[in-house]
């Protein structure tokens, strides 16, 4: 590699070869969104530190060793965003959406930023898209969340994934069983990893998620926090795997699954794939009724999910799911000599007006190599001009495909390739 400046570790260029399979990806996300009636939302790259400090919590992993923060020139504390849940809500409080409709139905696509260990399908500047149901507390939301997410993925092509559930029911219920799990684990402390030491006091319920083989196998019996849950809780989890049943959606429960972040009550869930190996969720997401409260609002119910887009192109790709290919460029032109490259340009500008791609090969080489670059571009159709095809007004349109060939007049042209091309 030469000494020039090269991208920042964690970030990663999408090179024109590969933007096709972000095309695919992301109007597959719009059309799905349209057809549960969410619309797109999108917010600043940056908030307030503090947006991030008391929605996500200050003891967390994330705003604690992961977030990109620096001062302004006025000396504000600013964060890129690491996640968008909180800007929404942000967002919601801000511009009084509530007055509006009862329910607002949001999403997004956005880049986000942690500073954490680059691995595959997991940068420090990472592209998620999700989808927030703000104002209805009733379980039929949480389940329409979980379909929603699912259906992303079905009509993408993931066949592979696995739908994971579990409760945490409200504040009450989340409090009891965090006191009763330290208390189960704290004869265990020096046992545990130092990052689930490190979680002890700040967020213990974590500790259940960690994946390495020694503390598993201490919380094999931990205490689960569906026993702390009241009768209205456990109602509301049971309507939302109803609901999932009657739509032939499949899930597992698991009682010691857990969201890091400390605004989740009631419903939460995961949606994995068997090819990321240990770190397989591509979705995570679950109803968060304390969201509002902590950014200095009442308490406003709502629920979200949130997938990574990296992770779900490297399913993609090693499934080898068939995405479509771009649209290949309708007619390339082969003007050799200044006469024909003038006559060529304006044929060019005038067909892209009427919504024909077309281009040429603008280092004036020979047409052996021009032929070459149309074969790469996986041209259509080429025109060849010359000082012969301008004199005799006529030049020929050669289907690449098929060899076919049509003779047309040169001052015809446009009107021609309107009537090919539109009909």
């Amino acid at each position: 590699m030469g000494s020039y400046i090269q991208n920042i570790k964690g970030t990663a260029d999408i090179l024109p070869d590969d933007i096709y399979k972000w095309h695919f990806l992301e109007k597959t996300i719009h059309d799905t969104m349209r057809l549960f009636n969410y619309n797109e939302m999108r917010t600043p790259l940056f908030e307030k530190t503090d947006l991030f400090a008391r929605g996500i919590g200050e003891l967390t992993d994330i705003v604690s060793k992961e977030m990109y923060t620096f001062l302004d020139r006025g000396k504000k504390s600013l964060t890129l965003k690491p996640e968008m849940t909180a800007p929404i809500m942000r967002a919601y409080l801000q511009h009084s959406m509530q007055s509006k409709t009862l329910v607002t139905k949001v999403f997004y696509i956005s880049p986000m930023f942690r500073q954490e260990n680059p691995q595959a399908g997991r940068q420090r500047q990472f592209h998620q898209f999700g989808a927030e149901s703000i104002g209805s507390e009733h379980p039929e939301t949480d389940a329409e969340i979980i379909i929603l997410a699912s259906e992303v993925f079905k009509k993408v092509g993931l066949a592979d994934t696995k739908l994971t559930i579990n409760t945490l029911g409200d504040a009450v219920a989340r409090n009891k069983h965090r006191d009763t799990l330290k208390s189960f684990l704290k004869p265990h402390y020096n046992e545990l990893c130092k990052t689930c030491q490190d979680r002890f006091e700040t967020n213990p319920l974590r500790i259940l998620d960690c994946k390495n083989p020694g503390c598993r196998e201490i919380t094999a019996d931990a205490p689960v926090i569906i026993e702390f849950i009241d009768t209205e809780s456990k109602t509301h989890y049971e309507r939302v795997k109803e609901i999932l049943k009657s739509n032939g959606i499949y899930y597992f429960e698991n009682p010691k699954m857990v969201r890091g972040l400390d605004y989740y009550t009631h419903t939460v869930f995961e949606i994995s794939s068997t090819q990321l190996g240990a770190q397989d969720a591509i979705c995570g997401g679950g109803r968060y009724n304390l969201l509002a409260r902590e950014l200095g609002s009442k308490d406003v119910p709502a629920v979200g999910f949130a997938a990574g887009m990296e992770r779900t192109l490297l399913v993609l790709e090693k499934n080898d799911t068939s995405i479509p290919e771009p649209l290949p460029l309708d007619i390339f032109f082969i003007a050799l000599g200044d006469s024909a490259v003038s006559w060529a340009q304006s044929q060019i500008y005038a067909l892209r007006t009427s919504a024909i791609s077309c281009d040429m090969d603008y280092m004036k080489r020979s047409m052996k190599a021009q032929m070459r670059e149309a074969n790469r571009q996986g041209a259509r159709f080429t025109v060849i001009v010359g000082d012969n095809e301008l004199q005799s007004g006529n030049v020929i349109l050669k289907d690449m495909e098929g060899s076919n060939q049509i003779s047309v007049n040169l001052t015809d042209f446009v009107s021609s390739m309107e009537q090919k091309f539109h009909g």
